[in-house]
């Protein structure tokens, strides 16, 4: 008997260790350290037996190995990431996904503890689908997935393949496949087609498209959930063709124009369509990925008409639906300008409804009365997520709110409001870029008590570049903090100080983008200070791909910053008819323009080769490649047509201060456009340069063969 029972006991033990050394941390462990953690980095699943409303990890030494324990897979995640930075020294980010552990493995000098109540952490906004992710395979998913899970995201928004949902889903409808492409965007546009704002730019797509996305769709949904992260998939609103009407005798609402492109149809919630509508949607989603524990909704996003539209139905009618599709289904929205109606959510239950607040940095809603868009009393009795947003359109800059973020945070929490706060977020439009800003995001559920800036970044620097780091580097960081890094909360424009070195050429501009803001809040001393201090170090931290990455990003900033300060003597040398000058300074401008355009190249990160190749890469045809390289072209100059571009603004929204970029269109506008300003002030007629005709030629120009 007592033989048998050590047989069942070894048993028992053996299934068990079995099972540990299967937990998917393991296997995300070994990508990340490039296999040099395997049995030096041990990790536990221990219920918190005191709180079990918290998520936890704890990091101790154990034997002389690295033990992790924790309450999920995720938490062990979440500590794996704190033992490298604040342990090992090492900083993994987009520049830098993984990296060796020292052949000495360093261990904690005490137990390290860490627990948040903020079991809620999101990730994504719809645009940085198409601005970042639009053309990424796999082996890109793979490491981001692995990023998401060492920074504790729970939640990210999970869009890739949902076009394949709306094709599935029109076909039983009797669609033809020209019909469903014709709603379809293109693969750089399906952000906003996504968010109800337009229908078929950039498309048709091919068959493959389909195909292709849907197998990655499902790899990508496999390895979140093996890891214990949950995707935001997109739910239903009330979104349809526009020809719905005249094809099914749908009743329909117009629900106007976005930017010039004719938004898809509003199915009113009213309609004796929408719940049969919605529940073949829902079904299609299932089918092909599940179901969601979270499904994302903004009807009415950016200036939807709501004229004659019941809101308290509309919003009753859109939980019913995914409700019926899962009962335990929670409804997450963005509160993005007047977005949530007051009057669509206030009679949803709680624990139904998850707000993102958007841009919680500089415009929070959440209760803030110095606020533009002030909530006296927030989202109410729903649960809410402070969120930053931090980057408009992909566009290349330092910047961030670092202040601001981490005071607004923990204002929120002491707040009457911040009773419902379950969480943090990130919203950016375009990520791989201001890792800092994301590091410092991910860490405020994990931090107790407010903590010191100056003190947070001591530590983001000694994880970031290594040990002993040399005076010069902290003095570098304390100027980027005290400028690029502490963005007033009322200064125009949105994110990152334009470039105006990207602009449509003009005198005296205060922006490169219709909606953003080139006009700087420091002085340009600044961050070449900063970069002079940075390279005057660099010697010691050659091989050091994180410090390089830096540098050349400060770099550029400062030459960025040097670009608008001399576009405006330029703009003052023309207006006072000053022809040597004007000649003298234009020159420095495009030298300019090449200088940084030469400093990029350097770096894949900062290459618009980098973004044109993942695109074209992703064709099976010639024809294909074509498409695909169009789509991640226009996006980034033209955005739309004419009329979206010219008259709506569209044009530059993305733009991107790369090389490539640089030296084959911004500096031939900038040269067209001082030649030619150049010939008024000599007395000569040139034309006036047809910059939409110079960037749909670059757009429309085959990079890849």
């Amino acid at each position: 008997m007592i033989k048998k029972n050590v047989c069942i006991l070894f048993l028992i033990c053996f299934i068990y260790s079995c099972q540990m050394g299967q937990l998917p941390i393991n296997s995300l462990a070994d990508r990340v350290t490039e296999g040099t953690s395997k049995g030096r980095i041990l990790f536990r699943i221990i219920a918190d037996e005191k709180d079990s409303s918290k998520d936890y990890f704890e990091i101790f030494s154990e034997n002389g190995k690295v033990l992790i324990t924790g309450n999920s897979d995720l938490s062990l995640s979440t500590g794996l990431n704190w033992y490298l930075k604040y342990v090992a020294d090492i900083h993994l980010s987009w520049n830098n996904p993984s990296q060796k552990l020292p052949e000495v493995l360093p261990l904690p000098r005490k137990k390290i503890r860490k627990e948040t109540s903020m079991r809620n952490r999101y990730y994504l906004n719809y645009c940085a689908y198409s601005y970042s992710m639009a053309f990424w395979n796999w082996e890109r998913w793979e490491k981001e997935i692995d990023w998401m899970a060492l920074h504790g995201i729970n939640m990210p928004l999970s869009i890739t393949g949902m076009e394949v949902v709306w094709y599935n889903l029109l076909k039983r409808l009797g669609y033809t496949t020209k019909e469903i492409n014709e709603f379809i965007s293109g693969p750089a546009f399906m952000a906003w087609w996504q968010m109800n704002n337009l229908e078929g730019w950039g498309g048709p797509n091919p068959d493959s498209w389909y195909r292709q996305q849907e197998a990655l769709q499902k790899k990508i949904v496999a390895r979140m959930r093996e890891l214990g992260i949950e995707p935001v998939f997109p739910g239903y609103a009330g979104m349809v063709p526009r020809s719905i009407g005249e094809k099914l005798g749908y009743q329909i609402a117009d629900p106007g124009k976005w930017c010039g492109f004719s938004r898809p149809a509003f199915l009113s919630t009213e309609n004796e369509c929408f719940d049969s509508f919605a529940a073949m949607y829902y079904e299609e989603l299932e089918r092909l990925y599940g179901k969601a524990k979270y499904y994302s909704m903004d009807p009415f996003h950016e200036g939807g008409n709501t004229e004659g539209i019941d809101l308290v139905k509309t919003g009753t009618s859109i939980m019913a639906a995914m409700k019926k599709a899962n009962p335990e289904a929670v409804w997450v929205i963005q509160a993005w300008q007047v977005n949530p109606r007051e009057e669509m959510i206030s009679t949803l239950n709680q624990g139904d409804l998850m707000v993102l607040d958007l841009y919680s940095e500089k415009r929070p809603q959440w209760g803030d009365p110095d606020s533009e868009w002030y909530r006296e009393k927030g989202f109410g009795k729903h649960n809410w997520l402070y969120c930053m947003l931090l980057n408009f359109g992909g566009n290349v800059g330092l910047h961030g709110r670092m202040e601001q973020l981490i005071n607004g945070y923990y204002d929120a929490r002491a707040h009457a409001n911040g009773k419902t706060l379950c969480g943090v977020g990130a919203a950016p439009e375009g990520i791989e870029n201001n890792p800092v800003m994301f590091e410092l995001l991910y860490e405020l559920p994990w931090r107790k008590e407010r903590f010191s800036s100056n003190e947070w970044l001591q530590g983001y620097l000694k994880a970031r570049y290594g040990d002993n780091v040399p005076p010069e580097v902290t003095e570098a960081w304390q100027v980027l903090k005290h400028t690029v890094y502490n963005a007033p909360k009322n200064h125009q424009g949105e994110g990152t100080i334009e470039s105006l070195l990207c602009a449509r050429p003009g005198f005296h501009l205060d922006r490169t983008s219709t909606w953003g803001y080139a006009k700087l809040f420091y002085s340009s001393d600044s961050t070449a200070k900063a970069a002079r201090l940075l390279t005057s170090v660099s010697d010691r931290y050659k091989g050091n791909n994180n410090f390089e990455y830096d540098l050349i990003d400060v770099i550029r900033q400062s030459n960025a910053d040097k670009g608008n300060v001399l576009l405006e003597k330029i703009s003052q040398s023309y207006d006072r008819k000053d022809k040597e000058d004007f000649r003298k300074q234009t020159q420095q401008f495009l030298d300019l323009i090449l200088i940084q355009d030469s400093l990029l190249s350097t770096r894949k990160e900062f290459s618009v080769y980098t973004w044109l190749s993942a695109a074209s890469s992703l064709g099976t045809t010639y024809e294909e490649k074509r498409l695909y390289e169009w789509n991640a072209s226009a996006l980034i100059t033209i955005w739309g047509d004419s009329i979206a571009s010219n008259l709506e603004g569209l044009h530059d929204y993305s733009h991107r201060e790369w090389s490539g970029l640089l030296k084959d269109l911004y500096y031939e506008r900038w040269k067209a456009f001082f030649e030619q300003k150049q010939g008024e002030l000599d007395g000569e007629f040139v034309k006036q340069p047809d910059f939409y005709g110079m960037e749909k030629a670059w757009a429309e120009k085959i990079k890849f063969k």
